[in-house]
């Protein structure tokens, strides 16, 4: 009798450039790229190097836990939409090892709290002169679609000098809750 043959999962690895926003151009920081690697099942690692980082404002390093507010400092973030609907989930990452994670609604309307069966992990790495900073994420509490998504950096440099990065920008002002800034596909998970 023949060995069953059984296929590997498919392990899914992504590279993407961003882009900083035309009104908000970096100090000395030359390139965020991030780097996804998704699983065939519920979760997601995306690895995120900031390039020239020398004058990044890097929070200090502190206990994992939930934060409010990341964004208004040096944060990497990760938005969620499923295809087709107006309701998606926000996802912030700190190179403090701090993380926070939010449902929305519709655009900016009706945000709360995201709570999941798994907190996400934050790590930081010390490749200087670049700031890498990884982040793992459980998406097993999330509708097992297929959805848009955001990849996009909030950076803090030295004298307040803020940028945003996404891998694209709508007009205007830097909105990472734009339609625009959603330029990627995550398939739903496969059945285990």
């Amino acid at each position: 009798m023949g060995a069953a043959s059984y296929a590997e999962p498919m392990i899914s690895v992504q590279r993407h450039h961003l882009k900083p926003h035309p009104s908000a151009p970096p100090g000395r920081v030359s390139a965020v790229v991030v780097e996804l690697l998704v699983d065939p099942g519920d979760d997601i690692n995306l690895t995120y190097t900031v390039t020239d980082a020398e004058d990044v404002i890097v929070p200090t390093w502190v206990s994992p836990k939930r934060r409010n507010g990341l964004w208004r400092s040096t944060c990497f973030e990760l938005f969620l939409k499923p295809k087709g609907g107006r309701a998606y989930f926000e996802y912030n990452f700190s190179p403090s090892s701090e993380w926070d994670s939010f449902q929305f609604d519709d655009r900016r309307f009706g945000m709360r709290p995201l709570i999941q069966p798994v907190d996400p992990a934050v790590y930081r790495g010390t490749e200087t002169p670049h700031l890498v900073v990884e982040a793992e994420v459980d998406l097993s509490g999330l509708p097992n679609v297929p959805m848009s998504m955001g990849v996009s950096a909030v950076i803090e440099e030295k004298g307040g000098r803020m940028s945003y990065w996404a891998l694209a920008h709508a007009a205007g002002d830097a909105d990472f809750h734009h339609d625009d800034c959603f330029a990627l596909e995550l398939p739903a998970a496969t059945a285990a």
